[in-house]
C-alpha cells in the first residue's frame, strides 16, 4: 500500500475487555503494523455516555499476547493526567511491549465531558499549556538522568525514574490536532509525528485531505530542518471494501504520510465493522 504502515484505532468503549484485547491480537495476525484505543473517561458531556474501559490496561494484556505489531493510545489527554503517573505506566508498557508503545497526545476532549465534570481545568488554553508541560515532563522522566522541573503547573524536584523505556532516546510521541489550527502542527514539530484531523462541512471530524498533509509536511521541514524520521498519520474512516485504502492511499505517500490509521467511529454496530475490517486482513 504505498508504503505506508497500516493500523487500526477503535474506541475503548464496551463492557468486556476481552473483547478488545482479542481485537488486538488478532489485528497482528492479519498483518496490521499497529492497534491503537482511544483514551476517554465518558466521552458525553452530559455525563451519560457509552460503557467506557481503560484502554491501557487492555492494551496490556495485548501487549503479551502479540510480538511485532506497534500499540498505542490515540489520543491520551495528557492534560488530565498526572505526568509522573503516566511516565510510569508508559515505560512498564513499553518494556512489556519490548519496546513497540506509541503514545498519541493531546489536550483532549469533549472538555466537559473528560475534564469539566471532574473539576479539572476544562479551558482550550490552559489543557494545551497542561499538554506541553505534560510533555516536556514525561521526556525526563523518561531519560533515565536525574531530573528536575520548574513550570506554571508541575513542579518536580530533583528525581531519577528507573527503568527506562526500552525504546531510545524515548517513547515516539504523536500529537493529535484539529486542522487549520497552527498550535498542534508547531507542537508536532517538536516531537515525532503527528496525526492531523480535518474537519468537514457538517462539522464531523475525520481524514485531512493530501494537500492537509502535504501542508504539515512542509511547516514541520522548515522547523525541525527536516521531515525525515517524523511520522505523518492519516486518519480515515474504516474500510468497509476491500481495496478503497488501496485506491486513496497513493497520493496521501507522496504527500509525505508514513501511516494510514482506519478509525471505528462509535456508531452501531462498530464493534462488528471492526471484527469483519480485521478478519479481512491487512
Amino acid at each position: 500500500m504505498s508504503g505506508l504502515r497500516r493500523g487500526l484505532a477503535v474506541p475503548c468503549f464496551g463492557a468486556d475487555p476481552a473483547g478488545l484485547a482479542g481485537l488486538g491480537t488478532a489485528a497482528e495476525q492479519a498483518g496490521f503494523d499497529g492497534f491503537f484505543l482511544w483514551d476517554h473517561l465518558v466521552f458525553s458531556d452530559d455525563g451519560e455516555g457509552p460503557p467506557v474501559l481503560d484502554p491501557w490496561l487492555v492494551l496490556a494484556v495485548i501487549a503479551t499476547r502479540t510480538s511485532r505489531i506497534r500499540l498505542g493510545t490515540m489520543i491520551t489527554p495528557v492534560p488530565r493526567r498526572r505526568p509522573w503517573q503516566l511516565a510510569k505506566e508508559t515505560v512498564t508498557l513499553d518494556r512489556l511491549s519490548g519496546g513497540r508503545l506509541i503514545l498519541g497526545a493531546g489536550i483532549g476532549s469533549p472538555a466537559q465531558g473528560d475534564f469539566g465534570i471532574f473539576h479539572e481545568p476544562a479551558g482550550a488554553r490552559v489543557r494545551a499549556e497542561l499538554l506541553d508541560e505534560g510533555l516536556d515532563v514525561l521526556a525526563g522522566l523518561w531519560s533515565g538522568e536525574r531530573f528536575s522541573y520548574a513550570g506554571r503547573h508541575f513542579t518536580v524536584e530533583p528525581v531519577r525514574f528507573s527503568p527506562p523505556p526500552v525504546q531510545r532516546p524515548r517513547i515516539p510521541v504523536w500529537i493529535g490536532g484539529v486542522l487549520p489550527a497552527a498550535g498542534p502542527v508547531r507542537r508536532a514539530g517538536r516531537w515525532d509525528g503527528m496525526v492531523p484531523l480535518a474537519r468537514s462541512a457538517d462539522g464531523e471530524l475525520g481524514r485531512p485531505s493530501p494537500a492537509d498533509i502535504a501542508a504539515v509536511r512542509d511547516e514541520v521541514a522548515a522547523a525541525r530542518g527536516t521531515a525525515a524520521g517524523f511520522d505523518l498519520v492519516v486518519w480515515a474512516d474504516l474500510e468497509t471494501e476491500a481495496g478503497q485504502a488501496d485506491l486513496a492511499a497513493p497520493a496521501y505517500a507522496e504527500a509525505g504520510a508514513s501511516w494510514w490509521l482506519e478509525n471505528a467511529r462509535p456508531r452501531p454496530g462498530w464493534q462488528e465493522a471492526a471484527a469483519a475490517r480485521v478478519a479481512r486482513g491487512r
